[in-house]
């Protein structure tokens, strides 16, 4: 027998605990399809005395001294976080190990550095379980799709606001219901921020803009708008118009006087109702890819939990245990393009806009000009009137993002309209 391969893993909470479940659970399939066994050298953790159930002589506080063991083959790390990671990580490349992490965070800011280190040493870095839980998508993206050019992925990359939004679009409850059923089930954390404003979609969009386009991107180059905004209001809006709200993660590749550019993009939209994305629910994720040559591709699956994420974990660990076998490392990532990322302002897009505006003659003609005078074209108008005021609901052409804005912000400051109501971005799809 050859010998086994020796895993250092760095954290042992929800999916940590379930790699090392299905690690002792599969050893002998593990075996078959790596080539050789798969051992756990070390479990480094803050608190060991609460991990009763991880053999006792497997923990570990030394996080830097277990990545660097001369034993050490292999490093999963599903810690999370920006440091200690980064460190322990490039620890780890230059002592020569190979590493599988879901750190979706410390990749969308440092991903770049991160692989260099990685390539230099020659060694792996895979990350699946960073975006989309179960989903195989990165490696698609990644290697299946390496002979084609991607032109857009748009996708629901977080469950915990698809699931709240879902709900609001079932009971008609506002944002914070939704949010406190979300609480009381497990899909929402004690402090949600990094999910319902949009902060780990954002992080997910860079990595998946960055493998699609062949371009470094970072969270910082991602506009960002959670949907602490959203109101019932907007989810009764869209369904009138055929549509639904979802928090979409966008990346595309545009095309420009300039040459072409990268578009990233997390916000909530209004999506038609005929679109595949419009049918996921819950606390599911969904990516729709359209590329050259292999059209439109969508990938669906759990998006997240201890055992969907601990599977492309695992997943990731056969690649890089079979690289490590076969004495090579596995394709690296590209950023030759290196093409500029588009700012908001300048990305296309359109508008559903709802305004209160008193209900006297001359009123809408007044509206329209503000649009016009901004170079935005209206695709459709309802009005709904109440007693002395009435409901205009006005849907754009796409335009600029700068130019939707600023007529936003003048139609505030005008008399007639008493408030904008909601505004929310519409995704076509198409």
């Amino acid at each position: 027998m050859n010998a086994p391969l020796k895993v250092a893993l760095l954290g042992c909470g929800t999916v940590g605990s379930a790699v090392l479940r299905l690690l002792d659970e599969q050893a002998d399939d593990l075996t078959a399809r790596i080539g050789r066994p798969v051992e756990v050298a070390g479990v480094a953790v803050r608190r060991p005395d609460r991990h009763p159930d991880v053999p006792a002589h497997l923990l570990t506080t030394d996080a830097h001294g277990l990545v660097t063991r001369d034993d050490v083959d292999l490093v999963v790390e599903v810690i999370g976080g920006i440091e200690p990671v980064r460190s322990l990580l490039l620890a780890a490349f230059e002592a020569g190990k190979s590493v599988v992490s879901a750190n979706k965070a410390l990749l969308a800011d440092d991903g770049v550095e991160l692989h260099a280190a990685a390539a230099k040493a020659g060694v792996d870095l895979y990350y699946e379980a960073a975006v989309a839980g179960a989903i195989p998508l990165l490696r698609p993206l990644r290697e299946s799709l390496a002979g084609d050019q991607l032109r857009r992925v748009v996708g629901i990359v977080n469950g915990t606001t698809n699931y709240i939004l879902s709900r609001m679009a079932e009971t008609g409850h506002g944002f914070t219901e939704a949010l406190a059923e979300a609480t009381e089930l497990g899909y929402a954390e004690a402090d949600p921020t990094a999910d319902v404003d949009g902060f780990d979609a954002a992080a997910k969009a860079a990595i998946l803009a960055s493998l699609a386009f062949h371009t470094p991107v970072t969270a910082a180059d991602v506009y960002r708008e959670g949907i602490s905004a959203v109101t019932a209001t907007d989810v009764a809006r869209a369904t009138e118009i055929g549509c639904t709200v979802k928090l979409l993660a966008i990346c595309e590749r545009v095309p420009g006087e300039g040459g072409e550019s990268v578009a990233v993009r997390v916000h909530p939209a209004m999506i038609p109702t005929s679109h595949p994305l419009a049918a996921v629910g819950g606390a599911f994720n969904a990516v729709f890819v359209e590329a050259e040559a292999a059209g439109q591709l969508m990938f669906y699956g759990q998006g997240a939990g201890g055992e969907p994420t601990a599977s492309a974990v695992l997943g990731d660990l056969v690649a890089v245990a079979r690289n490590r076998v076969a004495g090579t490392a596995g394709p690296g990532v590209t950023g030759y393009a290196g093409l500029p990322a588009r700012p908001i302002a300048e990305t296309p897009t359109r508008y559903h806009v709802s305004l209160d505006v008193a209900d006297k003659p001359g009123v809408l003609a007044t509206v329209a000009q503000e649009f016009a005078r901004h170079g935005v074209s209206i695709a459709t108008v309802r009005q709904d009137g109440h007693g002395d005021a009435a409901t205009l609901v006005i849907v754009t052409h796409s335009a600029p993002d700068a130019a939707l804005s600023a007529t936003v912000t003048a139609l505030r400051e005008m008399p007639a309209v008493r408030g904008v109501t909601s505004v929310l971005r519409v995704e076509g799809l198409s």
